[in-house]
């Protein structure tokens, strides 16, 4: 699933525990694998926006040379409107789109 496509929520909602359980033994083990692929959404998340800015850096500045950089600065908004990477963890959890294993 792509960020850009997720219907993820962007506010904080209230989720059915029965919801958030189904498909593990408890709750916390659906928390720890929500975690574990928000940690991964973080972590894609980061390497496209510092891909993305690296475009535009300049790696010769000295202090009076700094000014802003139109398109950082949108990147960057567009990036911040986007729902956190929980959320989006959450939403693929939901729609199934997740599965775990145990490698006992």
């Amino acid at each position: 699933m792509s960020v850009k496509d997720t219907n993820a929520e962007l506010t904080t909602v209230t989720y059915d525990r029965d919801k958030i359980e189904k498909g593990t033994s408890s709750i916390y083990e659906a928390i720890v694998i929500m975690g574990k692929r928000s940690e991964q959404i973080n972590a894609e998340i980061r390497t496209e926006l510092h891909g993305k800015l690296d475009e535009f850096a300049v790696h010769n500045t000295t202090l009076e040379e700094v000014f802003e950089n139109r398109e950082q600065i949108e990147i960057s908004k567009h990036y911040e409107k986007l729902p956190k990477p929980t959320s989006i963890a959450i939403a693929e959890w939901l729609d199934d789109e997740i599965y775990s294993r145990k490698t006992d």
